[in-house]
């Protein structure tokens, strides 16, 4: 489905905004607790890459090869795959951590996701979180769920009324509590699997 999300350069000009309004400070504590080899899941057009820390071995995946070319010219040394979240093209445990930045809303199958991370995780591991989650409030929950066929296909398959932060706990994973934070719809958390 071709939405927003799938117009490199529409993308990155609303991210710019959004970036100004505050996500830019979240999207930097996404990147710099990553450490070792890191799998940044759904890259995307390449924001997140100018942004690790030094040390980190940086691998960059997202099923858009438009997205993939304007990431490129952000990082060109970063080894950049074509794929989806639900089929993992790398062997289990290769990665020390998976960052996610604004993706799972836009996973067709998240619990299958979820199950790839965990798979690529080494032992140990991190996954590294920043998503839009359903609101707690009942009337804006209603009002998501009002706009979500809409808004789905209009940005190219994401859900704004997914709780996605409950689907990682389901599938397996343990939130850091002092990691957790919240604004509006925003989470961001860190998360490692349950043994």
């Amino acid at each position: 489905m071709r939405g927003i999300e799938q117009i490199p350069w529409l993308y990155d000009a609303m991210c710019a905004v959004y970036e100004r309004l505050g996500l830019a400070g979240w999207r930097r504590w996404l990147v710099a607790g990553a450490r070792g080899r890191v799998l940044d899941l759904g890259c995307g057009t390449g924001r997140n890459l100018p942004l690790y820390p030094p040390g980190a071995r940086v691998a960059g995946l997202d099923p858009s090869p438009a997205a993939l070319a304007r990431a490129r010219r952000r990082a060109p040394a970063v080894p950049l795959v074509v794929g989806r979240v639900e089929a993992l093209p790398f062997r289990d445990g290769a990665f020390d951590t998976v960052v996610s930045g604004l993706v799972f809303c836009s996973v067709d199958d998240p619990a299958r996701g979820l199950g790839e991370v965990r798979r690529v995780l080494a032992p140990g591991g991190t996954l590294r979180m920043l998503e839009h989650v359903r609101a707690t409030r009942p009337w804006r929950a209603r009002c998501q769920d009002w706009i979500q066929p809409a808004w789905t296909r209009l940005a190219g398959g994401c859900r704004p009324n997914r709780d996605t932060q409950a689907a990682v706990e389901r599938g397996g994973f343990a939130l850091e509590a002092e990691s957790r934070r919240a604004r509006g719809n925003l989470r961001r958390f860190a998360a490692r699997p349950v043994p």
